[in-house]
């Protein structure tokens, strides 16, 4: 079983900084080729964040390009979010993301969640 631990949320003003960290771990860890962060605002579905894969290749969601960047540790089993310029509309949980493949197949992964807040 793999678990992935999110860490670093919080409260903070808009205009603020915040940064989330998330690790891997577990016996079945065997490539991991891409981890990212998803969020959700209340009463809404989860919608992607960023992601960066194994090779160091990032994707983000439009309303966050230029003020968050991903970035990983592969030795580590790490990935994070530096989020920069928060807006009010930023607040929800933000869930840690892994897709582990082993063999042919490619298993995907959450973390329990880490709540953002930020204040107008």
């Amino acid at each position: 079983q793999v678990q992935l631990v999110e860490s670093g949320g919080g409260l903070a003003p808009a205009r603020g900084s915040l940064r989330l960290s998330c690790v891997a771990s577990g016996r079945d860890i065997v490539s991991i080729k891409l981890m990212g962060w998803y969020y959700q605002a209340p009463e809404k579905s989860r919608e992607l964040v960023a992601t960066i894969t194994s090779g160091g290749s990032t994707n983000y969601a439009d309303s966050v390009k230029g003020r968050f960047t991903v970035s990983g540790d592969n030795a580590k089993n790490m990935v994070y979010l530096q989020m920069n310029s928060l807006k009010p509309e930023d607040t929800g949980v933000y869930y840690c993301h892994a897709r582990i493949r082993d063999g042919l197949v490619d298993y995907h992964y959450w973390g329990q969640g880490t709540q953002v807040t930020v204040s107008s």
